[in-house]
């Protein structure tokens, strides 16, 4: 469970900045993960790898950096689980820039990149709470759940205000504005996505038809550059890069339960306030338009 769920991939049609707007990375995406994943995307491309090959390969980092944490010999095996977790975030961004680089963008590979990191993490939580169980019983399972279920709806929220902020002012469509044509199981997928996002992340009706108009458009535009995309998405700690770091940290302390205690409760409340944040941005763009 990433801070991307299907359809709000790096692997945005259309979108050759998706991802890598300065303003929406974090450090580690700027120095790291995003410059590998470009140098990596690059030699892929001269070979036969598919942009879904590296998202199932992303997940398969996911996975093993599960399996790394709860092998003994402290800490060199939380070091290794947290190395196997980061490199999942180059190969989260190499699927899409592979993709861009050799023309095979699409909604579809959003879905297949999104459902690859959905799958993952439901296998790197129930590692965890197994880990956990020995010594807080089936509570260890309760947190686990909680947590996950706090993380697919901070990510819900975080990442499709996120993408609401590229399609406004970079023009990057996604789910909601492009939609999905083909195949019916994508359309299942995107349309049970969108749902998600719309509960927490409704959209504005009023400024998307704002937007049709170029002259609104490019006032709206200009005032979210002004604002940055906090207002809309909330907090950077809401996104993945910091969740693989604070996972490594509790498992240096010696316990996933510390991890599922932080989503639970520290980032709902950052939830909490970028919900109400984001809502009172849109009401003061309504009214700048």
């Amino acid at each position: 469970m990433t801070t991307r769920i299907p359809g709000q991939s790096s692997r945005a049609k259309n979108a050759p900045d998706a991802g890598r707007v300065m303003s929406m990375q974090s450090p580690l995406d700027r120095v790291i993960f995003h410059p590998i994943a470009a140098r990596l995307a690059r030699v892929l491309a001269q070979t036969r790898a598919t942009p879904n090959m590296v998202s199932v390969a992303g997940g398969l980092m996911v996975v093993f950096a599960g399996i790394a944490y709860l092998q003994p010999g402290w800490p060199g095996s939380v070091l290794l689980g947290l190395a196997l977790h980061m490199a999942w975030h180059v190969f989260d961004g190499a699927d899409g820039d592979l993709a861009r680089l050799t023309g095979q963008s699409s909604p579809k590979g959003e879905i297949v990149d999104g459902l690859c990191d959905y799958f993952s993490h439901f296998i790197l939580y129930c590692l965890l709470a197994g880990a956990a169980f020995a010594a807080f019983g089936p509570l260890a399972w309760l947190l686990a759940a909680a947590a996950a279920v706090s993380r697919i709806a901070q990510a819900s929220f975080h990442e499709a205000q996120r993408r609401q902020y590229l399609d406004w002012v970079h023009g990057v469509s996604w789910l909601r504005s492009a939609g999905i044509s083909s195949p019916a199981w994508a359309r299942s997928i995107g349309s049970f996505y969108i749902g998600i996002a719309d509960k927490l992340a409704p959209g504005d009706a009023e400024l998307e038809g704002a937007a049709v108009d170029p002259l609104k458009r490019e006032q709206l535009r200009s005032r979210l550059l002004e604002l940055g995309p906090s207002p809309l998405a909330g907090s950077g700690l809401l996104g993945a890069t910091y969740r693989t770091v604070a996972l490594g940290l509790s498992m240096l302390a010696g316990s996933p339960v510390w991890y599922f205690l932080y989503e639970i409760t520290v980032l709902n409340l950052a939830l909490a306030h970028a919900i109400w944040r984001s809502r009172k941005t849109m009401r003061s763009l309504r009214a700048a338009l």
